[in-house]
């Protein structure tokens, strides 16, 4: 067995030049991520699989955290990181946060010369202090690693719920990263090992050629379109990483923005949209109207047919706003109590193909109609595939061009509680709403009139809106998102029971 070479002095991995190499040993906070901290990811964990006390109570445990880590030992301060964040919380919570949140703060921090020397290896092992199924996730499906050897949390066999302790060996720092090392490989030395603190140097030593990875103010994050796999779809409340100064603003900001967003919905619930358009802008609401708006149905006319992107619950409500005049919309997955409050009539879809559709068409022989073929929410620059459904329903096709920002909260929710979608989004100090109306189809683009199947109009219109938005066209669908993030398919039953 490899047994540790004397302590030596390792160079930059500025100075790693080979082309290929067979194995690699990496360290991941400070390593193969700029951060050298794990706090953020451990308040994500704290927040998104436990809530927002939980990480209040992490976060005002920082001093401890600090204190413990620099002047006790290393693994003293993981050790309360794991503790705070994790005791209580369901094993598959923990996991499915793993998955559907952490992987799109870890990619944004991704540094440049580490992944490149990383990615030039055949079998990459990451070592880290943190808990394995907390990382392994965004290892192995962005950076391509083949194995993650990390900190084992003790679960409660029963319960199915994490302990906050540890399983021996303990913490994995200095010594025991070592050890998992040796274990892993065996006779068989890595060809490369790299890190970026002393601690490190135990595992480093035995591999055959160490590089430090130095802390650089200046250092570069790859270009997320370098990385094994792309950034689609996430979930999770947080529009930026929590890292202690973030975190202690949001807190902050929270009770503040809480009454701001009751006063945001309430003042205008009751008021005309025609109105609406203004007092959004009275009550640091942005709204950017773009394009011509069409005129109101003529009577005895059938309605237009509003088919946009879907970005969050309120862009029908944002339509009728742009519109100045109420319109229906239908929709699948809302409470009865979210249609109630809903400013505009909101129809729940059945799924049933025929009953939907003979529901759509009596809305539109009503009036104007707003669908989000999509199904579902997509908060990247992404379109998902468009349900062919709508084309059937009407030649009157209006294409909108919807988009959101927000840069506290995200209004949109795969776990959490879809009531409380709107609240978050007006919770944001300065949120902003884009509409786009684009020319109505021509009647050659339409199913009726103009003898195209319906599978091509959605497919066209999906396109259009992805060239106006800059956004690129997808064959995703509502089933992978929920998969994906959720664990389940998307339909109400599946999403109910795995939460039990």
């Amino acid at each position: 067995m490899a047994q540790p070479r004397a302590a030596r002095s390792f160079p930059s991995i500025t100075k790693c030049e080979g082309s290929t190499y067979e194995s690699i040993a990496s360290d991941l906070d400070g390593t193969l991520l700029i951060s050298r901290s794990s706090f953020p990811y451990f308040m994500l964990v704290a927040i998104e699989a436990g809530s927002l006390l939980r990480g209040l109570i992490l976060l005002l445990s920082l001093p401890l955290v600090i204190i413990s880590y620099l002047f006790i030992s290393e693994a003293i301060g993981i050790q309360i990181l794991i503790f705070i964040s994790f005791a209580g919380l369901k094993i598959r919570d923990i996991e499915l946060v793993s998955r559907a949140v952490l992987p799109r703060f870890y990619a944004a921090d991704v540094r440049k010369e580490s992944f490149e020397v990383f990615d030039r290896c055949k079998r990459k092992v990451v070592v880290t202090a943190n808990p394995t199924f907390m990382v392994e996730p965004f290892v192995k499906d962005f950076l391509g690693g083949d194995k993650v050897l990390g900190t084992e949390i003790e679960v409660n066999p029963k319960t199915k719920k994490a302990t906050g302790f540890v399983k021996k060996p303990g913490v994995l720092v200095g010594k025991l990263k070592r050890l998992a090392i040796l274990k892993e490989f065996g006779d068989e030395s890595p060809d490369l090992g790299i890190g970026d603190r002393e601690s490190d140097h135990d595992f480093m030593s035995i591999c055959k050629d160490g590089y430090m990875v130095h802390h650089s103010k200046s250092a570069t994050p790859v270009p997320l379109d370098r990385l094994k796999s792309r950034i689609i779809f996430h979930d999770g409340r947080l529009v930026q990483r929590p890292d202690p100064l973030n975190a202690l603003i949001t807190y902050i900001w929270l009770p503040f923005g809480f009454i701001l967003s009751i006063i945001r919905v309430y003042f205008n619930l009751p008021l005309p949209e025609r109105i609406v358009r203004y007092t959004y802008e009275m009550l640091g609401i942005h709204l950017v109207i773009r394009g011509n708006r069409p005129p109101s149905p003529s009577s005895g006319t059938p309605g237009n047919l509003y088919v946009c992107n879907h970005r969050s619950a309120l862009d029908p409500i944002v339509i009728a706003i742009a519109l100045g005049r109420k319109v229906s919309c239908v929709t699948y997955s809302v409470s009865r109590l979210s249609r109630f409050l809903s400013p505009i009539p909101a129809i729940a879809l059945t799924r049933d193909r025929a009953a939907d559709a003979a529901r759509i068409s009596e809305l539109l022989q009503k009036g104007d109609l707003v669908v989000c073929p999509e199904g579902t929410t997509c908060r990247e620059p992404f379109l998902l595939r468009f349900s062919a459904l709508f084309a059937e329903m009407s030649d009157r096709i209006v294409p909108v061009a919807v988009n959101c920002k927000q840069n506290m909260f995200y209004g949109t929710t795969v776990r959490g509680v879809k009531f409380w979608d709107p609240y978050f989004f007006f919770m944001n100090p300065r949120p902003t709403y884009e509409v786009t109306f684009l020319d109505r189809l021509p009647e050659e683009m339409t199913v009726k009139a103009g003898g195209k199947s319906a599978i091509e109009v959605a497919n066209h219109v999906q396109k259009v809106l992805g060239d106006v938005l800059g956004f690129e066209c997808t064959g995703l669908t509502r089933k992978d998102k929920y998969m994906l993030l959720g664990g389940n398919d998307g339909k109400v039953e599946s999403m109910y029971n795995a939460k039990k």
